[in-house]
């Protein structure tokens, strides 16, 4: 016999509190329904905040512990659709021949993803993935931040990257976000990319703050930016209630994919 709504998402979270990863066509086998009523669950109980989805499936929700990283490959999978969508809306706050620093993260790579329609474009970035990305186009100008590398992060951090990073400024910046409150702004788990993310956002001349609703309404270890720096946020439709009036009261512009 079929499973309720009710009983499937009950068994998902089950599932998921016994291992970390659930699957939609094993689930489908297992209740008996259509993979595309699985997926229907899936986003259903992610935008009640009790799981993450993945390709192909869903994660367990990670502990709240800001203090502790997670890693790119993880970090990755979790809301993926919703990072490509934000990927492609900043785009369109890009004109050819800007200026731009794309910021670590999997959110920021989606954004070197959707820059197709450019002849050229100037381009600053302390990430190995996105740098790697940008060399597909053959006709950007990039800049690479030397440095420590992170490898949970692919980023290059450190007093090299500090020193390189400081001889520009007037660029348009894409900052990631690991964390974000009304109280404290922007914060991430380690210092020495608060350190580099509070340069990037002092020599900008225009922030955009680009990650998806999880994000919202935690804190993180270091501070790096104050709501009053960010210019505008980019972020997808399942933002808390109530939100997007508080960030606008605050002068921030509020783009939601």
């Amino acid at each position: 016999m079929k499973s309720s709504a009710k009983e499937r998402r009950a068994l998902i979270l089950s599932l998921l509190e016994q291992q970390e990863e659930v699957f939609v066509t094993d689930l489908s086998r297992q209740t008996g329904i259509s993979e595309v009523t699985i997926r229907k669950d899936l986003t259903i109980l992610q935008n009640r905040h009790l799981l993450l989805r993945t390709r192909g499936g869903a994660m367990r929700k990670p502990v709240e512990n800001t203090s502790e990283e997670t890693g790119i490959d993880r970090k990755r999978m979790f809301n993926f659709k919703e990072k490509e969508r934000i990927g492609e809306e900043a785009a369109k706050l890009i004109k050819d021949g800007d200026f731009i620093m794309l910021d670590s993260g999997t959110t920021t790579l989606e954004v070197a993803r959707h820059l197709d329609k450019f002849k050229h474009l100037r381009i600053l970035t302390n990430a190995m993935n996105i740098a790697t990305e940008l060399m597909n186009y053959k006709r950007f100008d990039v800049v690479f931040l030397g440095g420590n590398v992170r490898p949970s992060s692919l980023s290059t951090v450190g007093p090299l990257a500090l020193s390189i990073l400081r001889n520009f400024q007037g660029y348009k910046l894409f900052l990631g976000v690991d964390s974000f409150s009304m109280e404290e702004g922007v914060s991430t788990p380690s210092l020495e990319e608060a350190l580099l993310n509070q340069i990037m956002v002092q020599q900008a001349e225009k922030v955009i703050a680009v990650f998806d609703s999880s994000k919202f309404n935690k804190r993180s270890y270091v501070h790096v930016a104050n709501i009053n720096e960010l210019d505008c946020i980019i972020t997808d439709r399942a933002i808390p209630i109530g939100m997007t009036a508080k960030l606008k009261s605050a002068g921030v512009e509020v783009r939601t994919v």
